[in-house]
Order: structure tokens, then C-alpha cells, then sequence
């Protein structure tokens, strides 16, 4: 393949992000051992300093536990305000300065730099965007790069922490080898302990197994950890619009002034788009509410949030938004929700808004809509609405229509 061809790919990922967010703000935090999570006994890990990792700390690990093993680790409950804050200053910085980004999650970003070599050099592109990202926001930043997307990350991880990691195009699979195969993207708790029970630790042992006998004992996503194991990846980095959305719109079949319909009617409307949140794992920074009048005048209101895909969070928001711009003696014809700003990172964002109590409930409630229908366990306050339509918005399918029902 030409050279000019030749993929360059950059994964960005900010370290400890919260930890680092936090200690901006306090510099007493600084080479101390931090947790961000839940502060109480039944609280969760949503994130650690590198200090508190030499103890055994990990993410997801439950606080009692973390105090346990680091009794003099420093113990935030978190703001998440703050760190959507600080992750749309990085993402301006990247956006001023490369044509083709995603943004993966909140503090992790692709970058596509190829051809640039030609003009610059994507290593050291990618180093001074680096530097650059450091100087303006105060946060440290670690890059691998590479031909592809999962390699890049691999890179990343053994780069960190605040450093940056370039893998030769044609080294790939060198560079894997000796790696363990939970350093690859998709396998998590349950994949990696059926790897090791069938003695595979190592990404070299994967390497050297055959593809179908990979298929074979985890089907489909089998094929695909051989190829990642190879350094095989060919997944385009897909441009960020900050933009991007879901939302959700209810049209009467008979304009209402009926304060109660339409409450209830809201509530189910949102609670079932921030279950698509989380089935997506997404969160939402910003919340817009729509409505229309008899006379066709409509009015949107929308209102920036902390990234969150939380139902306490987000509920009270849209229902504000709602009784601010509900004139009472207008009948309405159409209600609507959005969510936009979207980005991935659901589970790690609520692990320091909630206590393991609410993790669960919403886990639990999850669970049984995916079973029974988005309509299984529903709050009181939405009980009046007879059906909401069923759709995942992140299996690249598009909606069903809403169908106009009497209540």
C-alpha cells in the first residue's frame, strides 16, 4: 500500500479525568490519593487518582471497600457540572485544530490524521495538539498512535499516564503479543475469565489460535476479538456533531387543555427516552421541550445540563421547561422532548450522581422494560398514557411514527 494511504489514527484519552478536573480546583488534592464516587458506605467508585490505584483501587469497585485498601485516600462526591465543563473545553481545543474527530465519550476522542504526514508528520500533529490541549485547559492528556482505531487505544493505555505512544504501521501484532487480552477493547469481566479458564492470558495466545475455533466458543464477537487481537481494524472514525440527538413528540388527536394528560404524558414521553439513554449508554447535556397551540404557534425552550442520563436529574428539567412555556388557556396540539449533545460514557458518569440503591433500581428497571416493553415499570405520574412507542435509536434504525391515541 502506498505510505500516502496508510491510515494514522490518534486515540486521545484524558487521565483520571475527574481526579484531574478536581484538582484544578484544589491543588491540595495534588500526588494525594483521590476517590470520586459515592461518598457514603453504599456509594460506588466512579473514579481514582493513580496514587489510589497502587492500592488496589479500581473504577466500579464499591467505596466501603476503596477505604479499606487506601484508609488515607481523600473521598469527593463528584460534580458532573464540572466536568462537562471541562470536556467541551478539550473538544474545542481538538476542534479548532484537526477536520475529522469523534468523540467517544466524555474525555476520550479519534482522531483522524491521514495524509496529514505529508504536510506535517501525524506524530508530531498529534504531540503538539497534545501539549496544546495541556496548556489550555491545565489537564494531562495521553495519545496513542497508530493505522487503527483499537490498536490506538491499546496504545493509549500502555502510554499512560500523561505520555504518548506511537506503534509502527506493520508492528502491530508485536506490540499486542505480550499484552493481557483484558487490554482488549469488548472483552470485559465475563469474557476474560471464559479466556482464562480456557488458559488464555495473553493476546499472543489468541494471535496464534484460528479464527474459527474463536467463533466457535464466543460466535460472532469471537471473530471480532481475533481481528482486534491481530491489530485488525478498519472501523472509520465517524465525525462529532455536537448536535446529535434523540427525541420524542406526541400529537393529539384532539387538542387539550387537560393539565393533567399532559403532565402525565411528559413524564412517560421522558422517561422512556432516558431509558433509550441508557440502553444506548449515552448521556445528554442539553434537554429541549417543544409545544404547540391550537393555532399552530410553537415554542421550544431548551436548557444546558451536566452530562447525565439519570431520570432524577433530567425529569425535573423538562417538567420546568414545560410550566414555563404552558399558557393555560390555549388548547395544545403537540408536545415534544429532546436530548442532544450526546456522548457515550452512561454507566461512569452515574456511578458518582447515585448510591449502589439507585444504580440498582435503575439497573432493575432497565432489565424488566428490556423483557417485558418499555412500559413494564412506569411512575405513577405516567400511568395515564396508554402506550409509548418501543425504538433504540442507537441500532442505526430510524423511528417508528408515534401513533395519535385518545387517552
Amino acid at each position: 500500500m502506498n505510505s500516502t494511504l496508510e491510515r494514522s489514527i490518534v486515540h486521545m484519552d484524558l487521565d483520571t479525568f475527574f481526579v484531574s478536573c478536581e484538582r484544578l480546583i484544589d491543588s491540595r488534592l495534588n500526588n494525594k490519593p483521590v476517590l470520586i464516587g459515592g461518598t457514603s458506605d453504599r456509594g460506588v467508585v466512579a473514579s481514582c487518582s493513580y496514587e489510589a490505584r497502587k492500592y488496589g483501587v479500581h473504577s466500579a469497585m464499591p467505596m466501603r471497600m476503596a477505604k479499606q485498601l487506601c484508609p488515607e485516600a481523600i473521598v469527593l462526591r463528584g460534580n458532573s457540572g464540572i466536568y462537562t465543563k471541562y470536556s467541551k473545553l478539550v473538544t474545542d481545543v481538538i476542534n479548532d485544530s484537526v477536520p475529522l474527530y469523534e468523540k467517544s465519550s466524555i474525555d476520550e476522542f479519534y482522531i483522524d490524521l491521514t495524509g496529514m504526514d505529508k504536510f506535517f508528520g501525524c506524530h508530531q500533529l498529534a504531540s503538539e495538539l497534545r501539549h496544546k490541549i495541556i496548556t489550555e485547559t491545565g489537564l494531562p492528556i495521553s495519545f496513542g498512535l497508530s493505522a487503527n482505531k483499537t490498536v490506538s487505544k491499546i496504545a493509549t493505555g500502555e502510554a499512560k499516564p500523561n505520555n504518548e505512544l506511537k506503534i509502527n504501521t506493520g508492528t502491530e501484532k508485536f506490540f499486542l503479543a505480550p499484552l493481557s487480552v483484558r487490554k482488549i477493547p469488548m472483552v470485559g469481566e465475563k469474557t476474560y475469565n471464559t479466556l482464562c479458564d480456557l488458559g488464555i492470558k495473553r493476546i499472543q495466545t489468541v494471535q496464534e489460535m484460528p479464527v474459527n475455533m474463536m467463533a466457535r466458543v464466543f460466535g460472532k464477537s469471537g471473530t471480532t476479538i481475533w481481528k482486534k487481537a491481530n491489530g485488525i481494524d478498519n472501523t472509520p472514525v465517524i465525525k462529532y456533531h455536537e448536535r446529535k440527538s434523540i427525541s420524542t413528540e406526541r400529537t393529539f388527536d384532539k387538542d387539550t387543555t387537560d393539565v393533567t394528560k399532559l403532565k402525565s404524558i411528559i413524564v412517560a414521553m421522558t422517561e422512556n427516552l432516558i431509558f433509550q439513554l441508557r440502553r444506548g449508554d449515552k448521556l445528554t447535556a442539553c434537554v429541549t421541550f417543544k409545544i404547540r397551540y391550537s393555532d399552530f404557534q410553537t415554542y421550544t425552550k431548551q436548557q444546558r445540563i451536566p452530562y447525565s442520563s439519570s431520570d432524577h436529574a433530567i425529569l425535573p428539567i423538562v417538567i420546568e421547561l414545560y410550566k414555563s412555556l404552558y399558557q393555560r388557556r390555549l388548547l395544545v396540539r403537540l408536545i415534544g422532548v429532546k436530548f442532544s449533545h450526546l456522548v457515550s460514557g452512561g454507566h461512569q458518569i452515574n456511578l458518582f450522581e447515585d448510591n449502589d440503591k439507585i444504580l440498582n433500581l435503575y439497573q432493575a428497571m432497565d432489565k424488566m422494560r428490556e423483557r417485558y416493553g418499555d412500559r413494564a415499570v412506569i411512575r405513577a405520574s405516567g400511568m395515564g398514557v396508554k402506550s409509548i412507542s418501543r425504538w433504540n435509536p442507537f441500532n442505526g434504525e430510524p423511528p417508528p411514527l408515534l401513533a395519535n391515541r385518545r387517552r
